[in-house]
């Protein structure tokens, strides 16, 4: 399936996560054939920026299902049946803020990495009810192939000052793990479209470094300060520039949904429907995950928070003729809708 010689996608993952779990990931997730061509052997091998996107695309994947049981099930029931996932975006939080230590404000921290790997914004949605603004990133390349972000602003400004505060508190020892190497490395690639094996290999864990939490542990009393007026800033206090979701795309999300539920996955009542009705989303509930917070006297204590989860979505083809970018296809529909997405970010609200 992925010819003789080995492909520079899969001696990337070999190498950073072995050869078991590399192809176990090749087997899982859909990729476009082009990122499968067998490489060029020796100093001479070369990773694309779509490969080095899709790799890192896939370490995020693997790293959301360790963390969610619910979406580790779904994924071994596909690889029981020989069924592949498509993995349409990632979901990453972020916020608006000047101050958090070394880390850059909101979406930079993120977008930093994703546009020297060819991702350019695709779109801007208010998110109003959240005092949010989602954003989302598909790659030039491989637009419909390779997973978009989506990334969320939490704008600190537009709450009381009290939550400010709190905000300030959490997040103004955060660390900035970009590290001089991997911004050189960013540069390359930027310039050239393409890094050394080396030099791919090294980037990877570097990059992956950066969706994670980079603030020390939070207080538990600035914690339910932000609980208590946004779900989405107390998300960010104990789980960070983590994947908030990953996303299988799927041909029909009202089927999946009943044979979710009938298995007994913890899966949202309602499906969302885009207003254009081309976008139709639903999500497992967010699994629960033990935290550690720092009480009044300093001493750690643990508390169940929501973590992360796995959404689903059905997109239809854009109307119309073909474009001329598309030649003889028609273009999907890779839009997102305000109304869905707040909803499906209550996901991972207090339950």
């Amino acid at each position: 399936m992925h010819g003789t010689s080995p492909h520079s996608l899969k001696t990337l993952l070999d190498s950073l996560v072995g050869p078991a779990r590399a192809a176990r990931l090749l087997s899982a997730l859909v990729i476009h054939p082009s990122l499968l061509v067998p490489s060029e052997s020796g100093s001479s091998q070369r990773a694309s920026r779509a490969v080095i996107a899709q790799a890192l695309n896939m370490l995020l994947f693997e790293d959301l299902i360790a963390r969610v049981p619910a979406a580790a099930a779904y994924v071994e029931r596909a690889l029981a049946a020989g069924e592949t996932i498509v993995h349409d975006h990632g979901a990453v939080r972020t916020v608006d803020l000047d101050g958090m230590g070394s880390l850059p404000r909101g979406r930079e921290a993120i977008v930093r990495i994703l546009e020297p790997l060819g991702y350019r914004l695709r779109g801007t949605y208010p998110l109003e009810r959240l005092r949010m603004t989602g954003r989302s990133y598909a790659q030039d390349d491989l637009p419909e192939d390779l997973a978009q972000f989506f990334i969320s602003e939490l704008h600190v400004d537009r709450f009381p000052d009290d939550f400010a505060q709190a905000v300030r508190r959490v997040t103004s020892e955060s660390r900035d793990p970009l590290t001089a190497e991997a911004s050189a490395l960013l540069v390359r690639l930027a310039e050239h479209g393409w890094l050394s094996f080396a030099e791919a290999q090294a980037l990877l864990p570097m990059l992956a470094a950066c969706f994670d939490r980079q603030h020390p542990i939070p207080s538990l009393a600035d914690y339910e300060i932000l609980l208590a007026q946004s779900a989405e800033m107390a998300w960010i206090a104990t789980e960070g520039n983590a994947f908030n979701h990953a996303t299988d795309r799927v041909a029909d999300v009202e089927k999946l949904t009943r044979e979710q539920k009938a298995l007994g996955q913890p899966m949202k009542d309602k499906v969302e429907v885009s207003g254009t009705g081309r976008v139709r989303q639903t999500a497992f509930h967010a699994a629960r995950v033990m935290r550690e917070f720092r009480d009044h006297d300093g001493s750690i204590v643990l508390r169940e928070v929501p973590g992360s989860f796995l959404e689903f979505i059905a997109r239809d083809y854009l109307p119309g003729e073909p474009t001329q970018a598309a030649e003889t296809r028609r273009e999907l529909d890779l839009s997102f809708d305000p109304s869905n997405a707040q909803a499906i970010f209550k996901m991972t609200a207090q339950t």
